[in-house]
């Protein structure tokens, strides 16, 4: 009795034609097993919940009395910066750690501006812009945000790596910084 070998590569064929068949079958059973839309029912039920991928991002809303055209915006109580286009849109918005002296509130320009060095506390730091008497926006270069030592006082306000690049790139010698509470 002889008997004969079916090679795998025919079963791979044989199996992979009935798993689409099977779901060709399937599919044409759910879509018949679908409810009819219905336009007036097309609205979300109020307790429904969106899905996590729907809901928008939190927006900051600019600080109320914080200047006119393009200008950067600190807010020492909210420890986030704006920086404000020539047409007052929002070119960018993000959260800094500051130091242990704050800025006078209202308008200072960007007096100096310088690429590298080693801050006030001894953390090497980049793209530091120079405002009002001692302060300053930089980014460490190793981008930690660590709480300011106590015992030295600094006026720098670190900000992340990429923010503080996009600072760096807007805020040139004579730009307004606008403090606001």
């Amino acid at each position: 009795m002889s008997t004969r070998r079916i090679s795998s590569g025919v079963w791979i064929v044989v199996l992979l034609a009935a798993a689409l068949a099977a779901i060709s079958f399937l599919s044409v059973q759910a879509s018949r097993n679908m409810p009819a839309k219905n336009t007036a029912s097309a609205e979300p039920k109020p307790s429904a919940k969106p899905h996590p991928s729907a809901t928008k991002p939190k927006t900051y809303k600019v600080p109320d009395d914080s200047g006119t055209g393009r200008r950067i915006v600190y807010s020492l109580s909210q420890k986030r910066v704006w920086l404000i286009s020539e047409s007052e849109s929002a070119a960018r918005t993000f959260t800094v750690w500051p130091g242990n002296v704050p800025p006078a509130e209202g308008k200072h320009p960007v007096t100096f501006r310088r690429a590298e060095g080693t801050g006030s506390d001894g953390v090497r730091i980049e793209h530091a812009v120079y405002f009002g008497t001692q302060s300053a926006f930089s980014n460490a270069v190793d981008g930690a945000s660590p709480a300011p030592d106590s015992t030295v006082k600094t006026g720098a306000i670190r900000e992340s790596v990429a923010d503080g690049t996009a600072l760096w790139d807007f805020a040139t010698k004579g730009t307004l910084v606008h403090v606001v509470g």
